[in-house]
């Protein structure tokens, strides 16, 4: 366990990703074992720098929104306004582990098959986000999370509602389990699967078409993308793994 340190409240949030180390038993976070590696999995994020991420428009990685604090990536409110970031890579079939954290009233979410990207200025700045299918990341008490079991933790937002419900741990490490593979998708939320469905059932194919907002095709190939949705999110060992 790390050695704890007396913070003031200026501190906490930041020290919060430092004092919760580790759900693989305390092993050091971002890398890869041999195992791993002979597996075929490679990391996203090194923990020290943005490598390999931009902005989800494509421009370069939005430091006012996202920063590095003590080997995770953050996502946090800014004055200015939020964007999602992406992956360079695209991906198409591939099972993506990656571990996040939130506070109580946190909401975000990792999103794939990506349709379009939408970008915008309103009086909170410029905004700008990724339109794709969505493993939905929040407490159970965040309004929206709350306001719908198809918008709990772990769902595919707005789509379908996870079974079993698990509750989030709140300001401690998640682990997360995303595969796509076959046209069939499954979310997993702390070692238990909680949803499970075929690309090609008629409400997943209408909310796709939906994200799409025009006739064009359907996209089954695109970047892993982070959702900044103006809450303060870690995320570390982001690694993923074709198929």
């Amino acid at each position: 366990m790390p050695r704890r340190q007396i913070l003031g409240a200026a501190g906490a949030a930041a020290a919060l990703c430092a004092l919760s180390i580790g759900i693989a038993g305390g092993a050091e976070p971002n890398q890869l074992t041999a195992q791993e590696r002979a597996a075929g999995w490679r990391l996203l994020f090194d923990g020290k720098t943005t490598d390999g991420w931009l902005e989800i428009t494509g421009k370069p990685f939005p430091s006012k929104c996202w920063t590095i604090e003590n080997g995770c990536l953050k996502a946090s409110p800014h004055k200015d306004g939020v964007q999602d970031i992406r992956t360079v890579g695209t991906f198409r079939e591939f099972e993506l582990e990656f571990d996040w954290m939130l506070k109580a009233d946190g909401n975000s979410g990792v999103k794939y098959l990506v349709q379009k990207v939408d970008e915008w200025v309103n009086p909170l700045g410029r905004q700008a986000r990724a339109r794709g299918l969505e493993y939905q990341l929040a407490g159970d008490q965040e309004p929206d999370a709350a306001s719908s079991p198809l918008r709990a933790v772990g769902s595919l937002y707005s789509v379908i509602a996870p079974v079993p419900k698990i509750a989030p741990k709140i300001e401690e490490f998640n682990h997360s389990r995303l595969v796509v593979q076959g046209g069939v998708v499954e979310h997993w939320l702390n070692g238990t699967r909680v949803v499970r469905f075929e690309i090609a059932a008629p409400e997943v194919q209408k909310h796709l078409r939906e994200l799409r907002k025009d006739n064009g095709e359907i996209l089954l190939q695109g970047p892993i993308s982070l959702q900044n949705h103006s809450s303060e999110t870690w995320f570390r060992n982001v690694k993923v793994r074709v198929k």
